[in-house]
């Protein structure tokens, strides 16, 4: 039984403990808390050990605490680091390698320059093998990680026939927890957005795919438009919709009015947290035009990374093949079961 230990409770922390206690193969020694707040109280009501910062011992003296998060990390075989972005890189310097200890890092971190924390970016469709007994690894943000579940696929299918992907991504401005952020009344275009590099990092640093950024007031998940360029005829749209029709993560919906209508039937069907944990192809409107088949998909923001990261605890740590991950994952997620619900509540009418 490998024990794992997750630094940090708050989107991330608090959705990937939840589904780790299903998981045979691995036990949540506890998880790391910075901030003395309700979400102590929260994690203690669901059966998990909270362990704090040595030096903050005294800051939780009206909470049930378990020890310091120092004494946790000499009792587990790998850290999921859910800390704040740039937090994961101190703690790599200051705890992980000083112990000897394998780590898993968010989106918010990097894999270049003096602050990198990983040589590599995760993607479980695009590179699995790689992370095979890797000790520091990155998984890809939420909008990373859904465009490699969709350009892998097409890669797969076209290869020299694609030109160039242009890519814009309309980003929700909050997640749905975040009820302190506050939804400003405006279109916040992103300078230089990060996505398209951090992409390449696994599709490929010459990869002719091009990224423009801008954020929306909603907490409704990102949707993605992506332009689709062929050498000759692009593909009918149908062709294009049948790649991910086995795909894992991938559903296709047609009469979803919005990003709020797919969110609020997994509030309704009970999914964990209201996530579906995959990324939606809006089929109604995907148009093939001459060279250009120009899709949209919209990328459950604070879900999607969830089973990524449950994929690469197990190359980390078990050195599964990637079937045998997947089939792992998929009886903690039920990420078919998910897609098949979702598809035919938005089936397309005759």
């Amino acid at each position: 039984m490998k024990k794992i230990f997750v630094n940090g409770y708050g989107t991330i922390g608090s959705r990937i403990t939840s589904f780790l206690k299903d998981d045979p193969e691995v036990t949540v020694i506890g998880v790391g808390k910075y901030s003395p707040d309700d979400k102590v109280e929260l994690a203690n009501s669901r059966g998990l050990n909270v362990y704090v910062p040595e030096r903050k011992l005294d800051d939780f003296s009206d909470y049930k605490i378990a020890g310091s998060v120092e004494s946790a990390l000499d009792n587990c075989d790998l850290v999921i680091d859910a800390a704040p972005g740039g937090y994961g890189y101190k703690n790599k310097k200051n705890l992980y390698e000083p112990k000897n200890i394998k780590a898993i890092y968010q989106g918010g971190e990097s894999t270049i320059g003096s602050e990198s924390v990983s040589d590599l970016l995760f993607n479980s469709r695009v590179n699995y093998d790689k992370a095979l007994g890797k000790n520091h690894v990155m998984q890809g943000s939420c909008n990373v990680t859904g465009m490699g579940r969709i350009l892998e696929p097409l890669r797969n299918k076209f290869g020299d026939k694609l030109i160039r992907f242009d890519v814009t991504l309309i980003r929700r401005w909050a997640d749905i927890e975040q009820i302190d952020e506050e939804l400003s009344d405006t279109i916040e275009m992103t300078e230089k957005p990060h996505h398209g590099d951090d992409v390449k990092m696994y599709f490929g640093k010459d990869a002719p795919l091009f990224v423009r950024a801008i954020k929306v007031p909603t907490k409704q998940m990102h949707l993605h438009i992506m332009d689709i360029r062929f050498k000759d005829l692009a593909p009918k749209s149908s062709e294009i919709h049948e790649i991910f029709t086995n795909e894992s993560g991938v559903a296709t919906l047609w009469t979803a009015k919005g990003t709020k209508d797919v969110r609020d039937y997994a509030k309704n069907m009970g999914f964990n947290f209201t996530d579906t944990n995959m990324v939606h192809i809006h089929a109604n409107m995907t148009t093939s035009i001459g060279d250009t088949v120009q899709m949209m998909y919209s990328d459950d923001q604070t879900g999607i990374v969830i089973p990524e990261n449950h994929m690469l605890m197990q190359a980390m740590l078990f050195e599964k093949s990637y079937e045998d991950a997947l089939n792992h994952t998929e009886s903690i997620f039920h990420m078919n079961e998910k897609k098949q619900k979702l598809q035919e509540r938005f089936a397309k009418k005759d």
